[in-house]
């Protein structure tokens, strides 16, 4: 199993704030993130590369500045062994944690051949594509036939073709951190 941690965005309802290296409980962002991912067996990190605490490969899609789905794609070229599970994670859900990740894992593989991810849904009832344990296969198969089409290309759409299992989240695992408001309501 291998993780895409994404952290390229560019926080405009945070002033332009660099999200991963917002601090919560003593860490930053991307370090909850890594920490959430540790059991994998290889991570990617999409966004601009920082000291971290363990290995991982960094990447960023091209052209810079692409969308979350661009960089998901970008992050599955940048892994080294190409199949199984992925976890895709974006960098501002800091309460998703190794629990969270064996348990997607486990709704995936209990749904087999009958589903291509599980993700988290929200309170709100949405689904968190950016939040769930991939098949590689699937994902790499959404990928437009166009490469051109990946920049800017919204994530509704490369997931359009998936079939996706929602996994209820608990507590503020869902919970991402879009503004300064919701950063101060997970301390």
């Amino acid at each position: 199993m291998a993780a895409v941690v994404l952290t390229g965005g560019t926080g405009v309802r945070l002033g332009g704030a660099d999200k991963a290296s917002l601090e919560l409980d003593g860490r930053t962002l991307l370090a909850h993130a890594l920490a959430a991912t540790t059991g994998v067996s290889e991570t990617v990190v999409v966004g601009s590369e920082v000291d971290t605490a363990r290995p991982v490969r960094w990447t960023r899609e091209d052209p810079p500045g692409g969308g979350p789905a661009a960089g998901l794609l970008a992050g599955l070229d940048a892994l080294a062994v190409q199949g199984g599970l992925v976890c895709v994670l974006a960098v501002d859900m800091p309460r998703f944690s190794a629990a969270t990740l064996t348990r997607l894992v486990d709704v995936l593989e209990s749904a087999g051949d009958s589903a291509d991810a599980a993700c988290l849904v929200d309170g709100g009832g949405r689904v968190q594509w950016l939040a769930g344990v991939y098949r590689y296969d699937a994902l790499a198969a959404a990928r437009p036939a166009d490469r051109a089409e990946e920049h800017g290309m919204s994530t509704r759409r490369l997931m359009s073709r998936l079939r996706i299992v929602g996994v209820p989240a608990v507590e503020d695992e869902a919970h991402d951190v879009d503004t300064w408001e919701d950063l101060r309501r997970l301390e």
